[in-house]
C-alpha cells in the first residue's frame, strides 16, 4: 500500500478511487469485499473489485497491478471518453464481460453512473474515496467508505463507514470479521433451536400417547433459563473458520434456514429426545413399570384416588409413591437433555471445520460447560431446590444414560461436515445440511 501512495502524488489527478463490486450469483443480497495482490481467497469469496480514478490510462493500468486489482494483462480499461458514449447496455455487457476493469479519465458524474450500472445488475456496490468530488457515488452507493486521515469532510459526512487509518486492507478484515460473526449467530441460534426438541417432544408423548408426563415445566425452565444461557452467549466468542473467506456468495443465505431447521428438527434434536426418552424409560422400568405399560396410564398414574395401580411386576403403588417415581424418571431426563446440549455446545462450535482441528480453546465456553454439569448437581441434589424444581437424587448410573447418545451426535456430526468439505455424494449432502 505504502507504494501505491507513492505512486497516487505522482499522478494528475489528486483523487485515486476504488468501486468494490461482486457479480450477483443468483441473488441480490451479497456482501462487499476487496481484492489485494496475492490474496486468492477474496476472489474465492465471491470479491470483485475494479477501480475509478481520473488519471491516465496508462498509470491506472500499472497502479491497478501494482496494488492487486489487476492480475494480469487482460485487465480491461475504459475511459472517461468511451464511457460518456456507451449506452446503458453496453455498460452492463462490459461489466459482464470483463471481471477485472479500470476506469480511467471519469468525471464524478460518471463515478456515480459506474455505481448506479452495478446496482443495476443486483450486486452490493462499496465504494471508497476521499475527495469532495467522491461524495455523489459515495452517497448512493450501498455503503460508502471514506478515508479518516486524508479524507475531506464532505466525503466523511456522506460516507456510511470512515477507516481511520486510510488503510485499504482493512476492509478485508471487516468482511472476514462480519462473516464470523453472522456464522457465530448461526452457531448460537442452532444450539437454542436443538433443546426445543427434547422440550416440546415430551408434552406430545404426554397428550397424544397419555404417557406420565417425561418433562416437567420447571425443568424445562431450567433448561432454557438456566443451563442453556452460558453456552449459547459462550459461541459468539469463536473465531473464525478456516473457510470463512473461501465461501462463494451468501445470496440469500438468512440466519435461520431451511438447512438449518432441518438439521434442528430432523437430526439432533431428535437424538436429545431419543436420549431423554431412553433415560425415562429406564428409571420407569428400574421401578417396575416397563415402557409398554406406560402408554394409555396417564389418567389413573395422575388420579389421587387410585391408591394401588399395578406395576408390570405386579406391585401396587400409592399416588404419592407414583409421583415420586414420576420425579425420578424426569430428573433423569432432564440431566439427559442437559449432557446432550453440552454435546450439541460441542459440536456447534464449527459450522465446516472438524472439532480435532477448531480444538477447545473457547474459554468462555468451556466455564460454560463446567456451568451445565454444577447447576445441574444444585438443581437434583440440593434439598429445598430439588423440592422446588420437583426434581430427584439422581444414581450415578442414571448420569451415564445418555452418553451413547453424546457419542453418536459426535460422530454423525463430524461425519456431516467431513462430508461437507469433501463434497461428497455429488454435493447434495452439502445442500441438505450445511447451515
Amino acid at each position: 500500500m505504502q507504494d501505491f501512495e507513492n505512486q497516487k502524488k505522482n499522478t494528475n489527478d489528486e483523487n485515486v478511487q476504488y468501486l468494490d463490486f461482486q457479480q450477483p450469483s443468483g441473488s441480490s443480497e451479497n456482501e462487499i469485499g476487496v481484492q489485494q495482490k496475492g490474496d486468492p481467497p477474496l476472489r474465492a469469496a465471491g470479491v470483485r473489485v475494479m477501480m475509478v480514478t481520473g488519471d491516465h490510462p496508462a498509470t491506472s493500468r500499472a497502479v491497478a497491478q501494482e496494488v492487486g486489482i489487476a492480475t494480469n494483462q487482460k485487465c480491461h480499461v475504459v475511459t472517461g471518453n468511451e464511457l460518456r458514449n456507451m449506452t446503458p447496455d453496453l455498460l452492463h455487457w462490459t461489466l459482464d464481460k470483463h471481471y477485472e476493469i479500470v476506469f480511467a479519465r471519469t468525471s464524478p458524474t460518471q463515478k456515480l453512473q459506474i455505481v448506479e450500472a452495478c446496482q443495476r445488475q443486483g450486486g452490493v456496490v462499496a465504494v471508497t474515496g476521499d475527495g469532495v468530488n467522491d461524495a455523489p457515488a459515495l452517497r448512493r452507493a450501498d455503503i460508502g467508505i471514506s478515508m479518516g486521515i486524508t479524507g475531506s469532510q464532505v466525503s466523511k459526512q456522506t460516507a456510511d463507514i470512515i477507516l481511520m487509518d486510510d488503510n485499504f486492507a482493512t476492509i478485508v478484515t471487516g468482511i472476514e470479521e462480519g462473516r464470523k460473526i453472522f456464522d457465530n449467530l448461526k452457531k448460537s441460534v442452532c444450539y437454542i433451536l436443538i433443546s426445543n426438541v427434547p422440550e416440546i417432544a415430551p408434552v406430545l408423548m404426554f397428550i397424544l400417547f397419555a404417557v406420565p408426563l417425561p418433562l416437567g415445566v420447571m425443568t424445562i425452565l431450567c433448561v432454557d433459563l438456566g443451563t442453556d444461557m452460558w453456552p449459547a452467549v459462550a459461541l459468539a466468542y469463536e473465531g473464525a473458520e478456516s473457510d470463512v473467506m473461501a465461501r462463494t456468495l451468501r445470496g440469500r443465505d438468512t440466519l435461520v434456514s431451511a438447512r438449518m431447521l432441518r438439521l434442528v428438527y430432523g437430526h439432533l434434536g431428535l437424538i436429545e429426545f431419543a436420549a431423554g426418552m431412553f433415560a425415562y424409560f429406564i428409571v420407569m422400568a428400574e421401578h417396575g413399570f416397563y415402557p409398554l405399560q406406560l402408554f394409555g396410564i396417564r389418567q389413573r398414574w395422575d388420579n389421587e384416588a387410585v391408591s394401588d395401580l399395578t406395576d408390570s411386576l405386579g406391585q401396587e403403588w400409592t399416588f404419592t409413591e407414583r409421583k415420586e417415581v414420576q420425579r425420578a424418571s424426569q430428573a433423569a431426563y432432564f440431566v439427559a437433555v442437559v449432557l446432550t446440549q453440552m454435546m450439541n455446545g460441542i459440536i456447534c462450535k464449527t459450522r465446516y471445520n472438524s472439532l480435532f482441528h477448531v480444538g477447545m480453546r473457547n474459554k468462555v465456553l468451556n466455564m460454560g460447560l463446567v456451568f451445565e454439569i454444577i447447576l445441574s448437581c444444585v438443581i437434583c441434589y440440593v434439598p429445598g431446590v430439588n423440592t422446588f424444581f420437583r426434581t430427584y437424587p439422581l444414581r450415578l448410573r442414571w448420569w451415564f444414560l445418555a452418553l451413547p447418545f453424546c457419542a453418536f451426535m459426535f460422530v454423525f456430526d463430524e461425519f456431516r461436515k467431513y462430508c461437507i468439505r469433501r463434497e461428497l455424494f455429488g454435493g447434495w449432502y452439502n445442500r441438505l445440511t450445511f447451515y
